[in-house]
């Protein structure tokens, strides 16, 4: 049936789409609001969408959800990660998304919507924005506040390791957290007796 009176069809909303706020993706039209990651919302353009099927996603929870699973994937330099993806609306386990947000919001407005969508650093407690957000142990980050919790390292992908929701180094989580006894770490001679 043809579409009289406008243009294509959102993919998310259903209305209207006119031409000059559509984005084009995997054959289907979206209005610029409504790009978003079906899991996280996080707002997506053409460097950071992945599309399935008639579903769009941020290449982080694309990853999560359809990538592949099990030790030494998706995550940088070796390091064992126990993020499932609860906190993005992501069920790996039975490998259907959970709503992130209430499916009828309470305050419509723009800069309402803005607010709650802000990410909250798990060392400071301020807001975490885009431009200063970094990824670890699951949790955004500020860069200042991407450091070790013991020495204050400033962290980077390969050094950095996490527990119970805190950032480390390799070497203070080695000395503190990892096998104990002669040549790990801690102890480096044994005691003469006398």
């Amino acid at each position: 049936m043809p579409n009289w009176g406008g243009g294509a069809k959102c993919g998310a909303c259903e209305k209207t789409v006119y031409h000059a706020e559509e984005i084009q993706c995997n054959g289907r039209s979206f209005h610029k609001s409504c790009f978003l990651c079906m899991a996280c919302r996080k707002a997506l353009d053409s460097t950071t969408v992945a599309a399935h099927e008639s579903e769009i996603y941020c290449k982080t929870c694309y990853g999560r959800k359809y990538g592949p699973k099990g030790v030494g994937f998706g995550q940088g330099a070796g390091c064992l990660s126990t993020d499932t993806g609860d906190h993005l609306g992501l069920n790996l386990q039975q490998g259907s998304p959970k709503p992130a947000h209430p499916s009828t919001p309470t305050n419509t407005s723009k800069f309402a919507k803005k607010m709650v969508d802000v990410d909250k650093c798990p060392r400071c407690g301020k807001s975490v924005y885009a431009a200063e957000k970094i990824m670890g142990g699951g949790k955004p980050w500020h860069k200042t506040c991407f450091r070790c919790a013991i020495c204050g390292k400033s962290l980077e992908s390969t050094n950095v390791t996490d527990k119970d929701g805190e950032l480390y180094c390799k070497v203070c989580y080695a000395k503190n957290f990892g096998p104990k006894g002669i040549g790990f770490g801690g102890l480096t001679q044994v005691e003469k007796k006398e």
